[in-house]
């Protein structure tokens, strides 16, 4: 190992650091923790998605001997989405690692590593919070940077008018079960062939305590387990007609230092699960000559030494395009 810097040790390559920064463990990220987004890998900055109308049909039967029906084509459209670039970077000063050389060891070597960790790691948990924010821009249809200027808009995109079902909680009479069969009802007519598991809700505190506090809900809750639902903190899985709530207060500072919540106060946004191909996260290679025509990982790392050697600087760098390919399934709910 070079005595005049460390850091060109083959441990902090691109390909090591890299690989180091991508087995950090995740910090923040409930979609990621629902597994709603896969990694999709890609070679290019763009990605081109294609629509296609299919028609789905019942097939008649036919004497035998007699030709097969005709199956017919679906319109087919597409759509290109340049991938956003989020590049990150820091620096590992002398200071840091003052004091823990020793002569032909390898305690150096971990020592640094540990310095080098400790700043991938809030690096990683910048890059993990800001994909949340992208996958919930995702998730509501437009697709917004941390300054709020529109990446994508998915709805226009794919020329669908969004859908938005008005659950009027504060309203003591409205029939809440009646809402969710409606809304149950409208995801199934919007799969047009496609299967689901389940519909899952992300709403924002204010419409989780509507919803749990109406009268309606308590009376249909008061004699099961007892009423063990009104005694115990359902925020995370809250099942009513079918449909299952959770509260998501997922928030983030902007630039400026201008705290954005994910989800707007009073606000709720309904998605299926269990679909083949509804969401994925497409993931771009880095901006490296080492990564030219390969496949794209979700984080990078690098570093470099500064001028003079006074310190080493860090970059990490991130190329993901959450996507919808199905925006119709995104229903926006309204306490």
């Amino acid at each position: 190992m070079s005595m005049n810097n460390p850091f060109h040790n083959p441990a902090f390559s691109m390909s090591a650091m890299t690989a180091a920064i991508n087995f950090l463990p995740n910090q923040y990220g409930r979609l990621d923790e629902l597994n709603l987004f896969p990694l999709k890998p890609v070679r290019t900055r763009q990605v081109t998605v294609e629509e296609r109308n299919g028609v789905l049909s019942l097939l008649s039967t036919q004497p035998v001997g007699s030709p097969g029906t005709v199956g017919k084509r679906g319109k087919r459209s597409l759509r290109a989405f340049n991938v956003p670039h989020i590049p990150h970077e820091d620096v590992v000063l002398p200071e840091e690692v003052i004091g823990v050389r020793s002569f032909s060891t390898e305690s150096e070597l971990e020592t640094i590593s540990g310095v080098m960790a400790d700043h991938l790691q809030t690096m990683r948990n910048k890059h993990a919070i800001t994909l949340e924010h992208l996958r919930m821009g995702a998730l509501k249809g437009v697709i917004l940077d941390a300054d709020g200027s529109e990446l994508a808009d998915l709805f226009d995109s794919f020329r669908i008018t969004p859908k938005t079902f008005d659950f009027q909680l504060s309203n003591k009479e409205t029939d809440v079960r009646q809402k969710c069969i409606d809304l149950k009802r409208y995801m199934s007519n919007a799969l047009k062939g496609e299967r689901m598991s389940g519909i899952h809700v992300l709403v924002s505190p204010e419409f989780f305590d509507l919803l749990s506090g109406h009268d309606k809900v308590k009376e249909a809750y008061h004699l099961w387990q007892e009423g063990a639902a009104l005694r115990d903190d359902m925020r995370s899985d809250f099942r009513f007609a079918g449909v299952r709530f959770e509260e998501y207060s997922g928030e983030a500072s902007d630039a400026d230092g201008k705290s954005r919540r994910f989800i707007a106060a009073g606000e709720g946004h309904a998605f299926p699960l269990g679909t083949l191909d509804t969401f994925a996260t497409y993931v771009a290679p880095a901006d490296f000559n080492e990564t030219v025509n390969t496949l794209g990982q979700l984080l990078y790392s690098k570093q470099a030494p500064r001028k003079f050697d006074r310190g080493t600087d860090l970059h990490t760098q991130s190329n993901p395009l959450p996507m919808c390919h199905r925006p119709a399934l995104l229903v926006k709910l309204k306490a």
